[in-house]
């Protein structure tokens, strides 16, 4: 027997779609039931490497996690990473197949398209249940045409869809009913009910606008989820919305326009003992103990804006002053004395001069390393776990002194004076042995780390209650049956 798909879309983005396909994985685990999720196609640059050396949105990995199964990469079958304004590398079932503008892309849907109805149709055929989720809003009336990420998918595997809605933006009820009306006469009909996301304040309050919505629609509101103070979750792509509330030891991350997995910097962020700041463009660096140097999409243009946004010296006087700095893979390449790029793959051929803080220098490469990892650290006893998600292979002298012994080789270098640290490891804070060991290598030696595998644990098991406390289980279950 394959099993049944219920759709997940949203009015907006960061309405709250990653976040309800979580908690309903949870919530269908609870029961029994094994259940899979998916997204057909996903614009992000926080992506996870599955066990098969494949990569998908990040996203997708932590539903993996609250259904207790291990990421596929037939989970998100299309993963577009921006790479420009108008363009993105295309990755699909895992691999990257080529780098395209977004006119052609929109030619090449048809051939994603069937990579997703292959994947969907996999997952249905192992698992009782797939929670699929939408991109964007399904109401983006210029992305109709071969449209694979919301309705077009829901049409093309007759799914029932979830629209949902976040109140803490505003406009809510205008969000809900003007989607509708965007949507054709045969999508509409598709939509079987409604659920309302971060709400704070008195219900009752809320209640006569529900039952007019309801009236108006003919459409039932399934619930209405509390906004839940303090839960984390890894983010599909954007910033966090709160900054740090940790204590006086200062982590400065700059926002590159192409940032990607910022979420390496998450267990830093809901540490007690540090104040950690993401600093965008048009923003002065401010003082810190430690400056993170994060991934990145276009490593040669990250560098470029690192250097207009005056960067490049606060680094130095940092260093001057006895700070510490880490750059973690596109920020480890940047740190290193040249980047090569001979082949085009970060747009047209070029030598870009490095940090020079780093006795390194990279050649980019088409082939990407998609790698989970586990090792020590150099410097002490600390195991690693982690993955490696770059093009590019790094050379020289820096490599001598590493900063991590993996199990397939070293990983990274350390600066002779011991202040400049360089790793391709993403995750690298994500164990508290391993994040003390960094923090105390940085100058910070109060431990306290977070385990973000148990917080990660113990938000999902929340959301799980919120399904269960907040909306319509019965009716949920019958969209399943």
């Amino acid at each position: 027997m394959t099993g049944r798909t219920l759709m997940v879309q949203g009015t907006t983005s960061d309405a709250g779609k990653s976040l309800l396909c979580a908690a309903l994985c949870r919530w269908l685990k609870r029961r029994g039931v094994r259940v899979a999720p998916f997204k057909p196609q996903n614009m992000a640059l926080n992506s996870a490497v599955t066990a098969d050396g494949g990569e998908i949105g990040r996203a997708q990995a932590v539903q993996a996690a609250a259904c207790g199964i291990e990421p596929e990469t037939d989970m998100n079958p299309v993963l577009l990473k921006p790479a420009s304004d108008t363009g993105a590398q295309v990755i699909i079932q895992g691999r990257a197949v080529a780098n395209l503008e977004a006119g052609a892309y929109h030619d090449y849907k048809r051939v994603a398209r069937r990579a997703v109805l292959e994947s969907h149709e996999r997952l249905v055929s192992r698992f009782e249940a797939v929670v699929a989720e939408g991109a964007g809003s399904p109401a983006e009336i210029n992305l109709r045409a071969n449209d694979i990420a919301n309705m077009g998918f829901a049409e093309a595997v007759n799914c029932p869809v979830i629209l949902v809605a976040d109140i803490d933006r505003g406009g809510v009820f205008a969000h809900l009913v003007g989607t509708l009306a965007l949507l054709s006469e045969s999508e509409r009909a598709r939509v079987k009910g409604f659920v309302i996301n971060r709400f704070r304040g008195d219900l009752k309050l809320l209640q006569p606008g529900l039952e007019w919505l309801e009236r108006q629609t003919g459409k039932p509101v399934l619930g209405v989820l509390p906004y839940l103070t303090g839960l984390h979750l890894d983010a599909e792509d954007a910033l966090p919305r709160e900054r740090s509330q940790g204590g006086g030891f200062r982590v400065v991350v700059p926002v590159l326009p192409r940032i990607s997995n910022h979420t390496d910097f998450d267990p830093l962020r809901l540490h007690p003992g540090i104040d950690l700041r993401f600093v965008g463009p048009g923003e002065a660096p401010p003082g810190a103990d430690l400056i993170c140097l994060p991934g990145s999409k276009s490593v040669a243009a990250g560098l470029d804006w690192l250097r207009r946004q005056g960067w490049e010296e606060h680094l130095r006087r940092h260093l001057r002053y006895g700070g510490k700095v880490l750059g973690l893979c596109g920020g480890f390449q940047m740190l290193g004395r040249r980047l090569h790029d001979p082949q085009g793959v970060e747009g047209k051929a070029k030598r870009t001069v490095g940090l020079g803080l780093l006795e390194v220098e990279t050649v980019l490469t088409p082939q990407k390393r998609l790698h989970n990892v586990t090792g020590r650290l150099a410097w002490c006893d600390a195991a690693v776990r982690g993955y490696e998600i770059h093009a590019g292979v790094t050379s020289g002298a820096g490599l001598s002194r590493p900063a991590a012994l993996l199990d397939d080789g070293p990983d990274g270098a350390i600066s002779s004076d011991g202040q400049v640290l360089g790793s391709y490891v993403h995750g690298l804070f994500d164990r508290p042995e391993s994040c003390n060991a960094f923090l105390e290598w940085a100058g910070y030696a109060g431990g306290g780390a977070v385990d973000i595998a148990g917080r990660r644990e113990a938000d999902l098991e929340r959301l799980a209650d919120a399904v269960e406390d907040h909306l319509d289980t019965a009716r949920l279950g019958a969209l399943l049956e």
